[in-house]
């Protein structure tokens, strides 16, 4: 398929798992990608086999106003527009809210995941409103429920699903969607929490109905749908993609 011949996207933290797999799809599929990260080996590895024409990398920190605006007007000096604009940078914390490091965690998760997308969204803005584009936001279960140990993180992915559902409200007008997806354990580096702890995975996988955590891949195909013309009548819209975690009211199952 084509979807997006002619189209231009902007995927942030693109060097590795879901953005990585974003990006190859978005290209597969006929797009011009812009592939953003603070580490420029990660998106040359990322970007290797995308013809050049087609593909262009921007080394910057999400989480600085002026790295946001200096994206934004790289991928428009190259391609003259921006299509989709693909908030996935975002980074973690497991901890409590008394360590003595709280205050410094709670501003590094905010700065990636909460002003990241904030200033992706701001800097793209001008440009979605000329191409009456869309923006697809990599949220998280952790945004819609709570968990133990998770609060800085949770409470970070939490706004960004209400920022994706406010700004769907007041940008409809002008013709821009804004979605977001929502997934759970997907084996990333990000993800190494889980995947190096074999007794937590097990009980991930005990706790999803599917029995199995996620491939970036599975994130990325429910991304290229929002994105998509197929999704042109979906907005304020935050996905699960979640293998049914989202699907229990959270008490033990009473078949035991």
């Amino acid at each position: 398929m084509n979807r997006f011949e002619s189209k231009v996207v902007v995927i942030t933290g693109a060097g590795s798992g879901i953005g990585a797999a974003t990006a190859k799809m978005f290209y597969d599929e006929g797009a011009s990608v812009v592939l953003s990260g603070r580490t420029e080996e990660k998106l040359l590895r990322t970007s290797e086999p995308f013809a050049k024409d087609r593909s262009l990398i921007a080394v910057g920190d999400i989480g600085k106003w002026e790295d946001a605006q200096a994206l934004a007007a790289a991928a428009a000096e190259k391609f003259g527009k921006i299509d989709v604009l693909v908030n996935n940078a975002g980074t973690g914390w497991l901890g409590d809210i008394a360590d003595d490091n709280s205050n410094a965690e709670l501003e590094r998760v905010f700065d990636t995941n909460v002003n990241g997308t904030f200033y992706g969204i701001k800097a793209a803005l001008p440009f979605l409103k000329q191409s009456k584009g869309n923006v697809v936001n990599v949220s998280s279960v952790t945004g819609l429920r709570g968990d133990w140990g998770l609060s800085i993180y949770n409470a970070s992915k939490a706004a960004v699903s209400n920022l994706t559902r406010c700004l769907a409200l007041d940008y409809g007008s002008a013709g821009i969607r804004f979605n977001a997806v929502c997934p759970t354990y997907i084996r990333t580096e990000l993800a190494g929490l889980v995947t190096n702890n074999q007794e937590l995975l097990d009980k991930f996988c005990e706790r999803i109905p599917l029995q199995r955590g996620g491939e970036p891949e599975e994130v990325a195909e429910a991304i290229l749908f929002l994105a998509s013309d197929a999704a042109r009548f979906i907005t304020g819209v935050n996905l699960p993609v979640d293998g049914g975690v989202t699907a229990s009211s959270g008490q033990p199952d009473f078949r035991i």
